[in-house]
């Protein structure tokens, strides 16, 4: 199993500590770097600047917000972020929630999964370059129809290195992650829990057969909060904070992903708890209303000694790559720990 870091956006992390580790990432000869966005930071431009800063590591986009752009746009930032990085671009691609979408961008968060898919499409064939960009579907029309009538297709100009740049999807409802299953070249999973990951694996699955191909054909990327101290209670506490925001703020009371996969995993008495007291204004208190069980599915918390088992316990299930988010004081010794475990 490959392992990298994930170091998300601001105010998480900050500029400074998302270039360090970065470098430090590379420099372990960990696999991968991933940057998100969500309405703050960018991904492109960061992940433009961690091109000219590291030399090997794959770079991704963990994800680019599919109504932040036109899928031609992001077809034009990845040719030029896998051309900038000699290619080492994943492009990581999410529909993030009505929140962000509606709240923030002004785009309707409708059909989600239909979205992506054309949204795929486009992306792929823009960047394969076998002609001039056409696409006719319910969710993208490109050219326009109608407004000058002089719209024309046309032909991306720039190159990619990779033939073809690799597409992940982050997805967490059943629907999503059978969609990644069928299309994608790698599924960024959320709260995958190596103990009960039937949960989310039983759709990937029905994906997969449904295009012919087999688990071996995609990279299971999960993306975990990791914390790591001598002392088990501290290292939970290392996540609390990230867990408590991606269940309390990361959607609305009645369309939280995050939410809605902790109750189909048998949870959801907790992670409610968690949400009233974060949309309650109360976010030490929804911290500390999340249960050692929640952490547990959610997180990777342990001790040094217990590090190589939980690592193996992902892999044991099918995770092809281990994307962690430093959690805690000494982020950097996490990084050390990952590269010293797996590398």
């Amino acid at each position: 199993m490959r392992a990298g870091i994930f170091v998300a956006y601001w105010p998480w992390f900050t500029p400074q500590e998302q270039v360090s580790l970065a470098v430090l990432a590379d420099e372990k000869g960990l696999d991968s770097v991933w940057v998100a966005e969500a309405w703050g930071q960018d991904a492109v431009s960061l992940l433009g600047f961690l091109a000219a800063r590291t030399e090997r590591i794959a770079l991704g986009s963990g994800l680019l917000q599919i109504p932040a752009r036109q899928p031609a746009a992001t077809a034009m930032a990845a040719v030029t972020l896998d051309v900038l990085s000699g290619g080492r671009l994943r492009l990581g691609l999410g529909v993030s929630g009505p929140q962000v979408s509606e709240g923030w961008y002004g785009v309707p968060f409708a059909r989600p999964v239909a979205r992506t898919r054309e949204y795929v499409e486009i992306v792929r064939a823009a960047l394969a370059r076998r002609g001039p960009l056409v696409h006719e579907g319910r969710e993208y029309r490109i050219p326009l129809e109608g407004g000058t009538g002089l719209g024309k297709p046309l032909k991306l100009l720039a190159r990619p290195v990779q033939k073809p740049v690799p597409i992940y999807l982050g997805a967490v409802g059943p629907k999503a992650v059978e969609q990644t299953g069928e299309i994608a070249d790698g599924w960024l999973a959320f709260s995958l829990d190596p103990a009960d990951a039937e949960v989310q694996l039983a759709p990937l699955r029905r994906g997969l057969e449904r295009s012919g191909r087999t688990p071996a054909d995609l990279d299971i990327a999960a993306c975990v909060p990791v914390g790591l101290d001598d002392d088990l209670g501290a290292a939970r506490d290392a996540v609390r904070p990230w867990l408590a925001f991606y269940l309390g703020a990361m959607g609305a009371r009645d369309k939280n992903f995050y939410v809605e996969h902790a109750e189909r995993a048998g949870h959801g008495e907790a992670a409610r708890a968690v949400q009233d007291a974060y949309l309650g204004g109360d976010r030490a208190g929804a911290a500390a209303r999340l249960t050692d069980e929640l952490i547990d599915a959610m997180a990777l918390a342990c001790t040094p000694a217990q590090l190589d088992d939980r690592l193996a316990a992902y892999a044991d299930v099918g995770v092809r790559s281990l994307l962690a988010v430093p959690c805690g004081p000494d982020r950097p010794a996490i990084v050390r720990a990952l590269a010293a475990a797996t590398v």
